[in-house]
């Protein structure tokens, strides 16, 4: 019987997302992968990763270095780079997993014309929301309305330029106060740092410009809650995620983390569960 190749994956990003994933492919997922380098612009970063794994071999001082000794390349960086970054790795025939979504969705048809023109993919993790199982199978049919609602604590917020510009008050808020109520588009053009979830949802459903999103500051919660309303022939679907921050870092959900481990397993392993 043949034994499957092993599938050579680099990471560019060694943020909480970027070392969770290198570590996991290291250890749980190493009988399908092998990982072929790291990279992060902070190369300290990167190299206390590499050591941190016990592969000080896979640094890498180039993101062009790094595309040509993978299969797979997982972006794992910020909104601002994502788009560069996914474009270069597709122009050299290589998959894509992508994880900040905002910074490709009004790209995202650009992309896919470079993908299908070199034969490759690009991977989009659910992220920190349940329910685009649902949405992509309700897509089969006609989607009348997605909704989603998501409550942050008010401290998230803090520094957003939106706020400070609509002259919100967030100090010594005591109840859920709506921020924010409008599509998808707008909420990641407003939010582009707490709202990547929208994005997602977005490009799974009926686009930006359809999805209505509805922002929730919380003075009574510690925990980010994303409810998913789906309205299509097939019926209704509701989903309500209560997300735990991810331990190394609170600003990144758990469940985003795992995400991308299980979006990873999609495509390793030979049986595929789900759609």
């Amino acid at each position: 019987m043949l034994k499957k190749k092993k599938i050579k994956i680099g990471i560019v990003g060694c943020g909480a997302i970027g070392s969770f994933l290198a570590k996991t492919i290291a250890t749980d997922l190493s009988r399908y992968a092998s990982l072929s380098g790291l990279y992060d612009i902070n190369i300290k970063k990167a190299r206390l990763l590499a050591r941190g794994i016990g592969k000080s071999g896979i640094l890498t001082l180039s993101l062009d270095d790094l595309i040509k000794k993978s299969d797979l390349v997982i972006e794992a960086t910020i909104l601002e780079s994502a788009f560069d970054i996914v474009s270069k790795v597709l122009k050299t025939s290589r998959d894509v997993m992508v994880m900040s979504v905002g910074g490709i969705v009004n790209q995202l048809e650009e992309l896919k014309l470079i993908a299908l023109k070199r034969g490759v993919n690009i991977f989009i993790p659910s992220g920190a929301i349940c329910g685009i199982d649902g949405l992509k199978a309700s897509g089969c049919g006609k989607i009348k309305k997605v909704t989603l609602i998501t409550t942050k604590p008010a401290y998230a917020f803090v520094d957003v330029p939106y706020i400070a510009k609509k002259k919100i008050r967030l100090k010594g808020l005591k109840k859920e106060t709506v921020i924010f109520e409008g599509t998808a588009r707008q909420a990641i053009r407003a939010f582009p740092k707490n709202i990547n979830v929208a994005a997602t949802l977005s490009l799974a459903g009926i686009g930006v410009d359809k999805t209505t999103v509805r922002i929730i500051a919380s003075g009574r919660t510690h925990i980010n809650t994303h409810q998913i309303e789906i309205e299509s022939t097939a019926g209704k679907v509701i989903t309500r995620t209560e997300n735990i921050p991810h331990p190394d870092n609170p600003k990144t959900s758990y469940l985003a983390a795992l995400s991308a481990v299980a979006t990873l397993r999609q495509i390793l392993e030979p049986v595929k569960i789900g759609t």
